[in-house]
């Protein structure tokens, strides 16, 4: 449980408000009796137990939201909170003081007006009761898929480098070859490589998208419309790929929590040496200081650099 999470917790468990009929964003496994639980990153997900990766409609009392790092995806989940209270209803948000929760809330508290505030667990908790009053239309906007890029791609907050072409990713799209065969792309975002590699390779015949995030899924679909490509909702250090594939592109995850850390994205790595074929590919980029070679050359035959800009690496292994 976050530290977010524990400040919720504490709020109804300290009587200084009352559970009633809710929903909760970015749910996490908290005692807080039945609740309509949206989830839509795949591991988080896995670790409750009645969940959907995302709530369309309600008119509840009461909505729960942890807030996360993403100042966006923020706007847009408190957007989307507002929606799905009655009138008179109370929201509840709570987020960790170091992903800036105070400025959430003076924003919030400035357009709404504040019905309570806790802090607890160096956490913030603040409600508000739904009014006449609506979130700004820039708020509003958020909660459904923008243009980003060229005006020819749709994502959304919530996904990595959502409202702009990530460069390692657009090295990568450049590095890859003509691929052929049945490939996939691990943590495919939403949906750019993939949709690179579609265009300039004819005799492609399928591709797998994989991500742990459903809303780049959501996006990911809008983007790449092609009947070669199909869309899995999967953790891929703990659930099995859907297929054996000849080639693998990635740029792998390694962002956990409030830290940045290797160690996912080697779990991804080691994930695409049991999917490969013998002699299949791995396609990679990623920030050149991340400790991946060994973890390469303890589950691939061989590797080599095809495109180092000083800031990314990209690195073809073969299985």
């Amino acid at each position: 449980m976050s530290q977010a999470g524990r400040a919720l917790a504490h709020t109804f468990q300290s009587g200084t408000l009352v559970r009633k009929r809710a929903f909760f964003l970015r749910a996490e496994p908290l005692s807080l009796g039945e609740i309509d639980a949206e989830q839509s990153f795949r591991p988080d997900y896995l670790r409750l137990e009645r969940a959907a990766p995302r709530i369309e409609q309600g008119s509840y009392e009461q909505g729960l939201v942890l807030l996360t790092k993403h100042k966006e995806e923020n706007f847009a989940n408190i957007a989307r909170g507002w929606a799905l209270l009655a009138e008179g209803g109370t929201l509840i948000l709570a987020g960790a003081n170091e992903d800036g929760a105070a400025s959430v809330e003076k924003q919030a508290g400035k357009l709404f007006g504040l019905a309570g505030t806790l802090s607890k667990f160096h956490s913030r908790v603040f409600w508000l009761v739904k009014t006449e009053r609506a979130p700004p239309a820039y708020w509003r906007g958020l909660t459904s898929l923008q243009p980003v890029g060229d005006g020819s791609w749709l994502s959304q907050p919530g996904i990595f480098s959502w409202d702009h072409i990530d460069d390692g990713s657009a090295l990568l799209a450049r590095c890859v070859p003509e691929v052929s065969g049945r490939i996939a792309d691990f943590g495919c975002g939403w949906g750019y490589l993939a949709r690179c590699v579609l265009d300039c390779s004819p005799g492609l015949r399928h591709i797998d998208l994989i991500d742990a995030e459903h809303r780049a899924l959501e996006a990911a679909r809008a983007n790449v419309n092609d009947s070669r490509a199909f869309f899995h909702w999967l953790d891929l250090t703990s659930e099995k790929t859907p297929a054996v594939y000849d080639a693998i592109l990635c740029n792998p995850p390694f962002h956990t929590g409030h830290a940045s850390t290797p160690a996912i994205g080697q779990k991804v790595i080691e994930a695409a040496s049991r999917a490969l074929r013998p002699d299949g590919r791995f396609y990679m980029v990623a920030n050149r200081g991340l400790p991946y070679e060994p973890v390469l050359k303890a589950h691939f035959t061989s590797f080599e650099t095809l495109a180092d800009n000083n800031k990314f690496r990209v690195t073809c292994a073969i299985r």
